[in-house]
């Protein structure tokens, strides 16, 4: 589940709301145990995703680097090379 996760920090264009929504979501899917919660815990498991939306936002917001920004057709290409480098038969 967590591979889903990426690095948001330092892109250009920035990360956007949706992609940080995403995080949080496979955030707590991880922690909880499950990709879908029953219908007595999806309103804990909502709020728990929008927290750490907002806490990841934040912090997106607040951290500084002097690194230039990455671009992302790169990373997805580096990402790609990784990763048939690591499931190659």
């Amino acid at each position: 589940m967590c591979r889903n996760i990426h690095q948001l920090h330092n892109f250009e264009p920035p990360a956007t709301s949706d992609e940080v929504h995403a995080a949080a979501l496979q955030y707590v899917r991880k922690v909880a145990g499950s990709t879908r919660p029953s219908q007595a815990n999806q309103a804990a498991f909502d709020r728990a995703v929008a927290a750490i939306a907002a806490a990841t936002a934040e912090l997106l917001d607040e951290l500084v680097t002097t690194a230039p920004p990455k671009n992302r057709e790169e990373e997805a290409i580096k990402a790609r090379a990784r990763a048939e480098k690591r499931y190659a038969s």
